[in-house]
């Protein structure tokens, strides 16, 4: 399947994220995520990546992070080859660990930088893992590292708490807990700094410098000259060349999706993957995978996801 090229640049940022493969728990247990933690701040350091947060949740893990140096792609695969190896040793196991390629988003500033931090130190909080008053005791967050003194070397708060208007000391660190605690009980403000889109699309930040970068880097990653038509014919390509290749790796057929019950588990799994993968519309997956209207396919992925987290 033909790969998007990543968008490489001395200094970029990046919400990176990846999950296990079929939605798998990868971490656990506290040797699992200590595994990926340490694999990370290896990767930092072998990399001389600046790290602004991350969090290790279940199933997948959030990364902001800043590359001084274009090498995003070569330090995640460090990343996630290396771990994968200590994880499958770890568990006696063999084979892929992820869903597919990670995500990598690109993140236009510090301020953006900034609430893509609170997004990640308040995924334990939204996932229901810890209450929002104890968000700074989760162990797999670098809020926990920051505030308990345990950061490690590339491991870094200052710009982002600087955006914030705060300092990188106890009482700025004191004011920051209180922030996130309050931001977790306002649903609508999470809503109103873009908390949804945090982990979609391919960049985070204001309209007109996404534009500007789909420009700069139209010949690599963008086709922004293209007609409507042939953009969408472009896009429904790549996705149906990613469900070919979800089908295959399952070892099923166009056939069984269309012969088979629209609630069926494996097929909204993999429906989700497929989303999850490339970004399909809800209507095309709906038409190619039996699944039914737009509507209809968003409230069966919906429940699935639901399931899922069970």
């Amino acid at each position: 399947m033909a790969r998007k090229l990543r968008i490489e640049f001395e200094g970029a940022i990046y919400h990176v994220l990846n999950r296990g493969n079929y939605r798998r728990d990868l971490f656990t247990s506290a040797g699992e995520a200590q595994a990926f933690v340490g694999a990370l701040q290896e990767a930092v350091k072998i990399h001389g990546w600046r790290l602004h947060a991350y969090a290790v949740m279940r199933n997948h893990y959030h990364l902001a992070l800043q590359t001084p140096q274009p090498n995003l792609k070569d330090g995640m695969h460090w990343l996630q080859s290396t771990f994968a190896t200590r994880f499958n040793r770890l568990r006696g196991e063999r084979g892929h660990l992820f869903q597919g390629r990670y995500q990598a988003l690109l993140v236009e500033n510090d301020v953006s930088l900034g609430r893509l931090v609170n997004y990640i130190h308040l995924n334990p909080v939204r996932a229901g893992i810890v209450p929002p008053e104890q968000v700074a005791s989760f162990r797999w967050s670098s809020l926990r590292a920051f505030v308990g003194g345990e950061r490690f070397a590339g491991l870094e708060a200052v710009d982002w708490l600087r955006a914030a208007g705060l300092a990188d000391d106890a009482e700025g660190w004191a004011a920051y807990v209180q922030r996130l605690r309050e931001l977790a009980s306002s649903p609508e403000e999470q809503e109103r700094l873009g908390f949804g889109a945090m982990s979609r699309g391919w960049a985070i930040g204001t309209e007109g410098w996404r534009r500007a970068v789909a420009k700069d880097h139209a010949a690599l990653a963008f086709t922004p000259g293209l007609a409507a038509n042939e953009a969408r014919a472009l896009r429904e390509a790549r996705w149906q060349t990613t469900l070919a290749d979800a089908l295959s790796e399952a070892m099923l057929t166009l056939e069984d999706l269309r012969v088979s019950n629209r609630s069926a588990p494996w097929k909204l799994e993999l429906a989700l993957k497929v989303r999850e993968t490339c970004g399909a519309s809800l209507a095309w997956l709906g038409a190619n995978m039996n699944l039914g209207s737009a509507d209809a396919t968003r409230s069966l992925l919906s429940r699935q996801r639901a399931r899922s987290k069970i």
